[in-house]
């Protein structure tokens, strides 16, 4: 017995024995903050020792290290991860985003077009951890449109790719146009190789497209993804439409239901309009069934798209219950009628405005307490006034476009503060719900961040609660205006934003991706086949009937 308690009190000694503080044990220490962990629930004074960038200890016992960061009166949380982020991949992008906590920005509602490149320009070279899905937009365009587009292009890209998809008829193809079998069956083989590639998913603005993307499209390119056991992510169709037939809320369902169909992780892009409440409890109830799947939002009542958008049309802008007057010109920061619409529109139907919806009022404070609806800032592509892209260098007062590119973030913290919502919820909001969702959606680099944990990557976010706060507005020269209270932010353990000021040089970003595949996955779409998978032995039925033209 005697011996029984002294191998008891050696093992005892072993799991409370302090962690070792000789000289710097640690590259950076940030001590005397309050450590939050949405994943385990710890709130409490801590310190932490980061090494080789990852967080190596989290305690109460005194450390040193060759960095040290005093985050008395500070919330030290994982840093912010956002999936819908058409401002990744340029560095003035990165930067606001580093200004409001975010260390991990991907596309996964727009996307990327050749994966594999877009990934090797970013490698070694990168502030943040970067990531992207294929583009299903993209790869219309270049199957519909003939456009080449050879070299790697994402969300900064957009703009002129669609004033470029008018040229010649004047129809953007990628939008309006439905797809025969051999299109469809190009643009499939093109999203596969992409996933082959490496891609997270696959990103699609069907809303965008809804005129063009026919329902059995809309399924294959739900089940390129979904062979590989990926993610599909997506602006649904008929999105803000508040009247039957075509309320908005089926343009959700009809993805859900591919995305069950095929067991496939799945997240709805920005679920903040009318019959977002339907929706969530739709993927509630799924995930109480043991499905992956979630929602997205942002914390601002007003929306911006380009000009010529479909669902913006005279045409169509009813169906949301809205008109001309609820547009703003981010240039002018005025609102707008249907002349100037007329004029610009014929002149740039790029053109991005800012279009507001009263409605969004009331359900803004909602939104912050509902369960893994993660925060995701749709952040717009960095131009400024005259269109021209922005660089690292380049002011925050140039930036021209929706305030959310550099305020999202902040703005749940302060919102959550100004309505009493728990502080938890809303971190966990921004940085956990998200890395769970897409870890077990087999992203590894996911499996490891968006936690406080020992043995997590060293992506943090330091902030004062009672004052970090957006200052990004509507009026021209405050679009870009950078988010205060938060003076660290620290990405794979590099500091990166040092006393509120974005550290320049320094490269940490990691790649967030799958490893290429040798092979590919798709067998092309036939009348034939098809058929006879549903157990039809004399298929005779046109191109047609499965929802393709015969051009």
């Amino acid at each position: 017995m005697q011996r029984t308690w002294r191998t008891l009190g050696l093992v005892i000694a072993l799991l409370v024995a302090p962690v070792e503080t000789s000289g710097a044990d640690f590259d950076v220490v940030i001590l005397n903050g309050r450590v939050m962990d949405p994943e385990t629930k710890l709130d409490a004074p801590r310190h932490v020792g980061i090494r080789n960038g990852r967080i190596a200890a989290i305690t109460e016992q005194s450390i040193e290290g060759a960095e040290t960061i005093d985050a008395t009166g500070h919330v030290v949380t994982a840093g912010f991860i956002d999936t819908h982020h058409h401002g990744a991949g340029n560095l003035w992008g990165v930067k606001v985003g580093l200004r409001d906590g975010v260390t991990s920005p991907m596309d996964l509602e727009l996307g990327t077009i050749n994966v594999d490149a877009w990934y090797a320009e970013r490698e070694g070279r990168w502030p943040v951890n970067f990531g992207a899905a294929a583009s299903h937009e993209f790869h219309r365009m270049r199957v519909l449109d003939g456009m080449p587009l050879e070299s790697p292009a994402d969300g900064n890209d957009f703009a002129k790719l669609r004033n470029a998809s008018y040229e010649g008829d004047d129809t953007p193809d990628w939008a309006v146009t439905r797809a025969s079998l051999d299109q469809l069956n190009a643009m499939l083989a093109n999203l596969d190789e992409e996933l082959r590639a490496g891609a997270i998913g696959v990103a699609s603005t069907t809303g965008y497209m809804a005129k063009g993307v026919t329902t059995l499209e809309l399924f294959n390119v739900q089940k390129v993804a979904a062979n590989y056991g990926r993610l599909y992510a997506s602006h649904v169709r008929l999105l803000g439409n508040a009247n039957p037939p075509t309320e908005a809320t089926l343009g959700a369902f009809e993805q859900i239901a591919n995305g069950v169909a095929l067991n496939q992780p799945l997240v709805l892009s920005h679920n903040n309009n009318f019959g977002w409440w339907e929706v969530e409890e739709h993927l509630q109830l799924l995930r109480g069934q043991g499905y992956n799947v979630w929602s997205e939002y942002y914390p601002y009542t007003c929306g911006s798209s380009t000009i010529g958008s479909e669902f913006i049309k005279p045409d169509s802008i009813g169906e949301m219950g809205l008109d001309y007057s609820n547009l703003i010109d981010p240039r002018s920061g005025e609102k707008m009628n249907r002349e100037i619409y007329d004029r610009i529109v014929a002149e740039d139907p790029a053109y991005i405005i800012i279009l507001c919806l009263p409605q969004r009022e009331p359900w803004l404070p909602m939104w912050l307490e509902v369960p893994h609806m993660t925060v995701a800032g749709d952040q717009m592509p960095p131009v400024d006034a005259e269109g021209r892209a922005l660089g690292w260098d380049d002011p925050y007062e140039a930036y021209n476009g929706h305030p959310r590119t550099a305020g999202t973030h902040a703005k749940t913290l302060r919102l959550a503060r100004e309505h009493g919502v728990s502080l938890m919820q809303v971190l966990a909001q921004n940085s956990y719900w998200a890395a769970k969702h897409l870890g077990d959606a087999g992203i590894e680099a996911m499996k490891v961040r968006g936690r406080m944990r020992e043995g997590m990557v060293a992506d943090i976010v330091v902030f004062d609660p009672d004052t970090v706060t957006d200052n990004a507005g509507y009026k021209a020269g405050s679009n870009g205006l950078p988010s205060t209270g938060i003076p660290y932010v620290l990405v794979h353990g590099s500091v990166m934003v040092r006393d509120s000021k974005v550290v320049d040089g320094v490269l940490p970003g990691q790649p967030i991706r799958f490893d290429p595949e040798p092979k590919g996955r798709f067998t092309p779409l036939e009348r034939e086949s098809y058929l006879e998978r549903l157990g039809v032995t004399n298929p005779s039925l046109h191109d047609e009937a499965l929802g393709a033209t015969t051009e």
